[in-house]
Order: structure tokens, then C-alpha cells, then sequence
């Protein structure tokens, strides 16, 4: 858990080392408390915030015999899905041996699912505590950015076997190399993605700008 939370550490150091090369803007302000208060409306420092995350990380191991992860249950919420519709999951190769179980029972048995749904209430009840959570305007171009963006980072999450937490946050809490592999390639990938943003009418942070 202490390895997490230094690999964390190590990789804020890098990213404080280019934006200050960069010029970037600064984030803008959220709105905030002082005090224990800060604990539930505002952000938290980011030692605080390595630190929890490596404990709930660590602890997410101990009672799920592996580490975090988010897309399996979407492959699992899909064959269900699909299931309901008539075709033949079953016989897919990935719901054979061991996976097979997990097909016949309710996703509610499923951990990842368990947590997703947690992520999902946990993330509105934060938002919404911190007075984040509100509603933007829907345009052909932000539904269409989000709908391509997010069927190509499901359908890429499932090929590498996990997201930016199974595959990379949970890959390098478990020391393995493909994590890292995982963080250069998703880095190169936000690279691309700034130059595309503007085909759906999405700005891009720009030295000049005053906040982000």
C-alpha cells in the first residue's frame, strides 16, 4: 500500500516538472471548507488522498483476493443484456470454465458490480457535497464525443483486460509491468485526443487561459 501511494507521489513530481515547463493554466478553485469540514466539501491535499486510496485499494484485495476493477462488469452486464434478448451467451468462449458461474447468478453477486455501484452513488453523493454536480447543455458535439469516447474506451478496457484501475492502477499496485505499459500508452492517447477535441466543437486549455 505504501508503494502505491510513493508511485503516486513519483508520478505528481513528473507532472509538476512539465507543467511548469508548459505554462499551463491553473486549475480553477472548487468550492471548499476548512477544517474537518474539508472532508466533505472541497478537495483534499493529495498526500490525504494517496493514502486513503492505497488503504481502500489495500483493503479491496484482502476481501476480493484481487485488486480493484471496473469493465468486468460491464461484460457481464452486457451478456446479461444480450442473454434477455435471445442470443446464446452461454457459449461464448469467455463465459466458459470458471466464468460460467458468474453468467447464471445475479450481478449482485458479482464484487465488480457491488463496487461499481458504490463508485456511482459515492461519486454523486461527493459531487454533489462538495457543490460540483450540476447539469451542462447537451450539443450534437458533446454527445457525440462522449458517445465514440466512451464505446472506444469500453471496448479498449475489455481488450486490455481492465481500465485506468484494473488495468493500471491495479497493475502497478501489484508491481506488474504491464501498468506501466498501460500509463505510457493512455498518456500518448490524451496527447492525440487534445488535437481531436476541436472536431466536436470541445475547447483546449491554452497557456493563455486563466483557469482550466
Amino acid at each position: 500500500m505504501a508503494g502505491v501511494a510513493g508511485h503516486i507521489r513519483h508520478y505528481r513530481m513528473v507532472t509538476l516538472v512539465v507543467e511548469k515547463k508548459r505554462n499551463a493554466p491553473k486549475m480553477a478553485p472548487v468550492p471548499s471548507e476548512s477544517g474537518w469540514k474539508r472532508i466533505f466539501r472541497g478537495s483534499w491535499p493529495l498526500f490525504a488522498a494517496a493514502i486513503v486510496l492505497a488503504l481502500l485499494n489495500g483493503l479491496t484485495l484482502l476481501t476480493r483476493g484481487q485488486p480493484w476493477g471496473i469493465t468486468s462488469a460491464f461484460t457481464l452486464w452486457g451478456s446479461k443484456i444480450a442473454s434477455g434478448f435471445g442470443m446464446d451467451v452461454a457459449s461464448w468462449g469467455y463465459w466458459q470454465g470458471a466464468n460460467a458461474a458468474a453468467l447464471e447468478a445475479s450481478i449482485f453477486a458479482d464484487s465488480t458490480t457491488v463496487l461499481n455501484i458504490g463508485i456511482i452513488i459515492g461519486a454523486f453523493i461527493a459531487s454533489a457535497a462538495g457543490g460540483l454536480f450540476k447539469f451542462t447543455k447537451i450539443t450534437a458535439g458533446n454527445f457525440a464525443a462522449s458517445v465514440i469516447g466512451g464505446l472506444m474506451m469500453g471496448y479498449g478496457a475489455r481488450l486490455a483486460f481492465g481500465c485506468n484501475i484494473g488495468a493500471y492502477f491495479g497493475g502497478i499496485a501489484s508491481f506488474s509491468l504491464h501498468g506501466y505499459i498501460w500509463g505510457i500508452l493512455a498518456m500518448a492517447g490524451t496527447f492525440l485526443a487534445l488535437y481531436l477535441r476541436p472536431l466536436f466543437g470541445l475547447s483546449v486549455p491554452k497557456s493563455s487561459d486563466s483557469v482550466c
